[in-house]
């Protein structure tokens, strides 16, 4: 079986190498590149890379750009590693289409366990279930989202969330059950991660967004 391909991009070769050695110590191959044009460069030139770790401040072009001008393209996820830990700066991380965000320092285990959680809930998904409910179609094997009749663009975390939603209809999660359900590992951060998805994924799919219901002080319920 081939190798799952990580593309590591940061301008510190410190850095890099010490993601590298993590990721090939669980199999992963690593691709690194030392700036956000490199990275471009490279993850065009090869279709294979299945996740991209990428840093935010670099040379020539930063993360935000790196991550902007991919999500034109691709649903690859995207792993944002950055010594910024301000919330706006984790906010705009998520709105340019990251999946995670981590900050430095960072554990290596702990970011190595977050690739795995984020390549198993994006490419192993084994259910070709298709739920239909109040106009909205999930057909999980496909990974496409359909609101009344017309496919709409949803990040792999976004589409993972409103399929455990929709699973989970007429209950009220509390967000620390989503996180331990949907992004699958011990998060370390706050609430503030789960509003910021559930926000852009109300917006995408428009009317039907007012089927994600906020339980102040405690989560949200999906109800049609």
């Amino acid at each position: 079986m081939d190798k799952i391909k990580v593309l590591v991009v940061d301008d510190e070769s410190r850095m890099r190498k010490l993601v590298h050695d993590f990721l090939s110590r669980s199999n992963y191959e690593v691709i690194e590149a030392a700036d956000g044009e490199e990275a471009i460069d490279i993850f065009y030139a090869d279709k294979s890379i299945s996740l991209i770790i990428l840093d935010v401040m670099m040379p020539k072009m930063d993360g935000w750009e790196v991550c902007r001008q991919i999500r034109k393209d691709s649903k690859v996820p995207i792993i944002m590693l950055t010594a910024k830990s301000e919330e706006k700066d984790e906010l705009q991380g998520f709105d340019c289409g990251a999946d995670e965000y981590v900050s430095k320092p960072f554990s290596p285990k702990i970011l190595t366990a977050r690739v795995d959680a984020l390549i198993r809930r994006t490419y192993q998904i084994d259910s070709s279930e298709v739920y239909e409910i109040g106009g909205i179609e999930i057909d999980k094997a496909a990974h496409i989202v359909r609101i009344d009749g017309k496919e709409i663009d949803l990040s792999f975390k976004e589409f993972e969330l409103l399929t455990y939603f929709v699973e989970n209809k007429g209950i009220a999660l509390s967000r620390e059950k989503i996180l331990n359900n949907v992004w699958n590992y011990d998060y370390f951060g706050d609430a503030r991660t789960i509003d910021t998805h559930v926000k852009k994924l109300r917006k995408k799919m428009g009317e039907k967004g007012d089927c994600i219901r906020t339980i102040w002080g405690m989560g949200y319920k999906f109800e049609v």
